[in-house]
């Protein structure tokens, strides 16, 4: 491990047209703080965590209303239109700044990260030479569509990976991926994505599936379950 002290990266400017509610997924509450809240609390836990910068939306009139914001570990920067635009606006931050040489970029709406996971993402990823991902084995079978909706082939699952959060690598690196794919009009989905993008192989490095991203509304009962285990 190169250095002991590292940044993360929550992109927090969506809106979350999925869940179909009043405000924006990441300020929904569970157990009475917002999806926000557990997720920073959650990373801020670590110990190898200094600092989280946080991008939101220039106009979001909810996120200078949490606790947690005035933090003086929390820094907040504003959010673009798309997810990538967002943590190029903090990767720009970290590197301006000279935070830390690594970045974690993780989900705003997935509080339930275990801090295991967290450590063994770190320690994979500042030995390898691009960075790591935390990801999941599929374990269903999986099925391609064609144009109807009908069942094309049947796919080797073997192969496959849930992509989840945090995603870590070296700032700069990040940083240039993400401007020349975005230059270039690639479709950026995730940071790894970019990284891909320029020929390089990040890590898979196996994590739990109970660190589920909140999309549709059922999630929040689940993620409810697992915030409310976690506590016993």
């Amino acid at each position: 491990m190169t250095e002991l002290r590292f940044t993360a990266i929550v992109p927090a400017a969506g809106v979350g047209a999925r869940m179909r509610a009043d405000k924006p997924k990441q300020y929904l509450k569970i157990h009475n703080k917002t999806i926000l809240e557990h997720t920073l609390e959650k990373i801020l836990s670590h110990p190898y965590i200094d600092k989280v910068v946080v991008a939101v939306s220039k106009d979001d009139p909810y996120f200078d209303s949490l606790e947690v914001s005035h933090s003086p570990q929390v820094i907040r920067v504003n959010g673009g239109s798309e997810r990538s635009d967002s943590v190029l606006n903090a990767l720009k931050y970290v590197v301006r700044e000279k935070l830390s040489t690594w970045v974690l970029v993780h989900d705003a709406a997935r509080p339930c990260v275990r801090l295991s996971d967290i450590s063994a993402l770190i320690d994979e990823a500042t030995s390898h030479p691009v960075g790591a991902i935390l990801a999941a084995p599929v374990r269903d079978t999986m099925k391609q569509s064609d144009c109807n909706g009908e069942i094309e082939t049947t796919v080797d699952r073997a192969v496959l990976w849930h992509a989840l959060t945090p995603q870590m690598f070296r700032s700069e690196q990040l940083a240039e991926a993400l401007t020349k794919a975005m230059f270039h009009n690639v479709t950026i989905t995730d940071e790894a994505s970019a990284m891909e993008w320029l020929g390089m192989k990040p890590k898979l490095v196996t994590g739990r599936m109970d660190n589920l991203k909140i999309t549709q509304p059922e999630d929040l009962d689940l993620a409810e379950f697992y915030l409310t285990r976690d506590k016993g």
